[in-house]
């Protein structure tokens, strides 16, 4: 859309110049037939060529300031206009100095020049020293406007280039922190599988030779995969992280948690909870764990010693989650990165879910999430 519009303004301002360039040669002819006329045919000559080098880029710089600079110097008041459009072209393009030179030029020379049309009688002194004049600090004012306006479009798309890339920086490290999360678990869960197989497989002699030997296969499966996802997805991880051999964190800490640590920083928070976090998926209960986390920071931030509300609802068929606060007062001792709920959204969004952010009235911020359970969980909660 930018680029069409930028296309449209230069065929604009290409239209306007061929209107300006044809009225001034309009201009001469009809000043030339008005004097004497009796060089019309060279006088429009003259026009036409000066006229084609305004109009052609490739010949504005250098060859129309000579052409109408020598035109100048010979017909005077004729050329006038134009050599105004040269000086203009000049001063946009910061040559101020040649810009004088050529107006030195055209008006010391035409002291030589054609004498009806001469710049030098008594009725065109003001326009014959006001027009350059005015036409290279017209040029002045806006090339530099020009110039401005092109740095500040620069400025624009190099700040919507790196928001582009501090966003999708932040898609990928929540894509990253769910894959460490999932390595947590599923480790944590083949950790279990290969422990209750190892016991039942001690007891292998009252059992019989078939199943015995399905165990000792399934044990050792077990301990392959386990070590084969921790060689993957073990490079997920945070370098900078400390290693924790301890349970999983978002699995072992739940949202209760995280309300009580903010009710011990002062923070008002009323966690309103239906259903058991077993009945959603692990995945879930990860995802309300981050988005939680994300909203109690948010509204310390944003909205401190307002109230926050907590709403969560792990269904099924569907985990909800709504956190809202009323406005507050912003802190200006907090530093974020801004990108927190693009990371919530990569991550809802990958199971399939929705999360929306905005103001809900009268000042207040509200955070939801609706993410369906996976088909073949039953309202217990277990999978078929």
């Amino acid at each position: 859309m930018a680029q069409v519009s930028s296309r449209e303004s230069r065929r604009w301002a290409a239209y306007g110049r061929g209107a300006l360039v044809a009225l001034c040669a309009l201009a001469a002819v009809l000043n030339d037939v008005a004097t004497q006329g009796r060089y019309l045919a060279p006088v429009v000559v003259t026009v036409l060529v000066c006229g084609a080098a305004l109009l052609v880029p490739r010949l504005r710089w250098p060859a129309a300031p000579l052409l109408v600079t020598v035109a100048t110097a010979w017909w005077g008041t004729l050329l006038l206009p134009m050599l105004a459009v040269v000086l203009y072209d000049l001063a946009v393009d910061r040559r101020v100095r040649i810009a004088v030179g050529c107006a030195v030029a055209a008006l010391g020379a035409n002291l030589l020049g054609y004498r009806p049309t001469s710049l030098w009688t008594g009725q065109s002194y003001a326009s014959t020293l006001l027009l350059p004049v005015l036409a290279v600090l017209v040029g002045l004012w806006l090339g530099s406007r020009r110039r401005l306006l092109l740095a500040l479009a620069a400025d624009v798309e190099h700040l919507s280039v790196e928001a582009r890339l501090r966003e999708e920086a932040a898609r990928i490290a929540e894509r990253s922190r769910i894959a460490a999360e999932m390595h947590d678990v599923l480790a944590h869960r083949l950790s279990l599988i290969a422990l209750h197989t190892g016991v039942l497989a001690t007891k292998s002699g009252a059992l019989p030779a078939p199943v015995a030997e399905r165990l000792g296969l399934l044990r050792t499966t077990s301990v392959e995969a386990l070590t084969d996802l921790r060689d993957v997805l073990g490079v997920l991880r945070d370098p900078e992280a400390t290693p924790n051999s301890a349970a999983l964190t978002p699995m072992m800490r739940e949202v209760g948690e995280l309300a009580d640590e903010a009710r011990a920083a002062g923070q008002h928070v009323e966690l309103i909870t239906e259903g058991l976090p077993e009945d959603a998926p692990t995945t879930h209960r990860l995802a309300v764990y981050r988005i939680v986390q994300e909203a109690l920071t948010n509204a310390r931030k944003h909205a401190d010693g307002a109230p926050v509300t907590v709403r969560i609802d792990y269904g099924p068929p569907t985990t909800l989650v709504e956190v809202t606060n009323p406005p507050g007062t912003p802190r200006t001792d907090t530093v974020g990165s801004g990108y927190g709920l693009v990371g919530l959204r990569e991550r809802v969004a990958a199971l399939g879910g929705h999360l929306n952010s905005g103001p809900a009235g009268a000042g207040a911020w509200r955070l939801a999430a609706r993410i369906p359970h996976p088909a073949g969980i039953e309202e217990n909660g277990t999978r078929t």
